[in-house]
């Protein structure tokens, strides 16, 4: 069995868990999330738990076990506590600014990116004096927060040479040396 797929899911009190045929709906107090999932694996809720099984040891239904069984925990997460992701916003004069479900960058361009997020996810940006602007994105959908994540991310990759851009939190850069750094002593 699938090391992964074999572990039950907990569900934690005040989240339910629901399967007809082959959908799964989790409700928590973060919000509703349903996902259609292969029907050659098997979900059963009993006493708490989310048990998935698969019917033989083809190679395809191995990754589908495994990878079943952690969308569902991502999703009994994410309607339960919900996932939350930072991102600085790098750069002189780079501002950030949220209004509802539009966020405002500034990055550099001669006009300003507005980015509409999609309802399911809340954000808020802060700025303090000498710290780059933070952007936090939360929402209860994992995958859909990622990909929203990576699109604000493309707006503005982090420049190899200065570091310029929108970056993770805690993203470690490996900055090149510039033209300058190169070679010095090579023309006298």
């Amino acid at each position: 069995m699938s090391r992964i797929g074999k572990q039950p899911i907990m569900i934690p009190k005040g989240t339910e868990v629901s399967v007809q045929k082959n959908v799964v709906k989790v409700k928590g107090p973060k919000g509703e999330l349903t996902r259609t999932i292969s029907p050659a694996i098997q979900v059963a809720v009993k006493d708490g738990q989310v048990a998935l099984t698969r019917p033989d040891d083809q190679k395809e239904n191995k990754a589908l076990h495994g990878l079943y069984r952690a969308l569902i925990q991502n999703m009994v997460t994410g309607t339960t506590t919900g996932f939350k992701t930072t991102q600085e916003v790098v750069g002189v004069g780079f501002r950030a600014s949220v209004q509802g479900q539009v966020v405002e960058l500034t990055l550099g361009y001669s006009h300003t990116v507005i980015f509409e997020l999609p309802k399911e996810i809340k954000a808020t940006a802060t700025s303090e004096k000498g710290k780059a602007p933070t952007l936090v994105l939360e929402s209860a959908d994992k995958e859909l927060l990622g990909m929203v994540a990576a699109k604000v991310r493309s707006l503005r990759r982090p420049d190899v040479y200065k570091g310029k851009g929108v970056r993770f939190a805690g993203e470690q850069l490996r900055i090149k040396p510039g033209k300058a750094a190169a070679g010095s002593g090579a023309a006298k």
